[in-house]
């Protein structure tokens, strides 16, 4: 972080962009009506104050999304609240939302356009906000930053902020999402552009729960899913002392289960609602699997930790490769091959 602020605030880059730049026309594509350079995204929890998205497009990343962002500045659970682990290529956070708040962040996003590719925020509740109470939360984030970003995130899925994984009951969520496409509609009948809003799913819902939250943000009239969240889950880690630290797992053990959600959730869909798979990605043929599951677009986060900062750059790379390989001549080709 330090360094891209460095980066930035010293005009390099230009110099990052040549060093990790993998522009291909091949790989363009458009999603949710927004044009998107290539399809590897930064997932939100890196940039959560929205302070380095510059630098980070410098680095070739086709999108990123801050936050999550919250009305109100908290700061978060009480460290240590990261733990990586090495031998299974994953880490746990239980960082529980620790950002600046919706208005402070504002003042950040205020040059997002100049980043050229799509900035995405990602929205959630306050700790302190109570369940029955969360839409007003997600409602003044979008108020607040409707005009600084791309597509907005509703996040209901993290499992650190207590009983927030909650809201993804049928119910809630309808209530919760009606709120905020209200919300949305009022904007815009002021004046506001149309932003697409799509929905963060956690990866740890039963098949029925799951089959419901899709067909609801269809039935709601949201613009995509982000398939998944991170894990509570523990099984298989070699990592045990590690392992039992609470949080959200992410990394590796998560992709077979990240691409198996994408998949189910592209036989429900189809093209009608996107999809941007996130989960274990580390490489180019990570990144292939989930877009021939379904996802249109990927994210990477654990990825960025152990692969450093050209793994934008080589994902993009060896994606061209991969289609070279399967004379397929767009990106776009190969989204849901595996299912369709």
């Amino acid at each position: 972080m330090a360094l891209l602020k460095l980066a930035e605030n010293m005009g390099g880059g230009g110099l990052l962009k040549k060093i990790y730049g993998a522009a291909d026309n091949r790989l363009s594509s458009t999603v949710m009506g927004i044009s998107f350079p290539n399809p590897v995204g930064l997932a939100a929890g890196f940039d959560k104050n929205a302070e380095v998205y510059g630098g980070l497009a410098a680095l070739g990343f086709g999108f990123v999304e801050v936050g999550t962002i919250t009305p109100k500045a908290q700061s978060g659970n009480d460290k240590p609240r990261l733990f990586r682990l090495a031998d299974d290529k994953a880490v746990i956070n239980r960082m529980g939302f620790n950002n600046e708040g919706a208005e402070r962040i504002k003042e950040n996003l205020r040059d997002f356009e100049k980043a050229h590719i799509p900035i995405g925020i990602n929205i959630g509740k306050n700790k302190i906000t109570p369940n029955e109470d969360a839409a007003s939360d997600y409602e003044k984030c979008l108020e607040v930053l409707y005009p600084y970003g791309h597509y907005f995130v509703i996040n209901v899925s993290s499992p650190n902020t207590p009983n927030l994984r909650d809201l993804q009951e049928t119910e809630s969520l309808r209530h919760l999402i009606a709120s905020i496409q209200n919300k949305k509609r009022d904007l815009e009948h002021n004046g506001a552009q149309k932003k697409p809003i799509m929905l963060k799913v956690a990866p740890d819902m039963a098949d029925e729960q799951m089959s419901d939250v899709i067909r609801l943000a269809k039935e709601e009239g949201l613009s995509g899913i982000i398939a998944t969240n991170t894990t509570l889950s523990r099984e298989g880690l070699r990592n045990r002392d590690t392992a039992s630290e609470a949080g959200g797992l992410s990394g590796l053990p998560l992709k077979e289960r990240s691409t198996a959600w994408i998949r189910e959730i592209y036989r429900e869909v189809g093209d009608e609602l996107p999809i941007i798979g996130v989960g274990g990605i580390f490489t180019g043929e990570d990144a292939y699997e989930k877009i021939r599951a379904g996802a249109s677009l990927i994210q990477v986060y654990t990825g960025m930790i152990y692969e450093g900062p050209s793994i934008a750059k080589n994902i993009n790379a060896r994606l061209i490769e991969l289609m070279d390989r399967d004379g397929i001549h767009h990106i776009s080709e190969v989204v849901g091959a595996d299912v369709k």
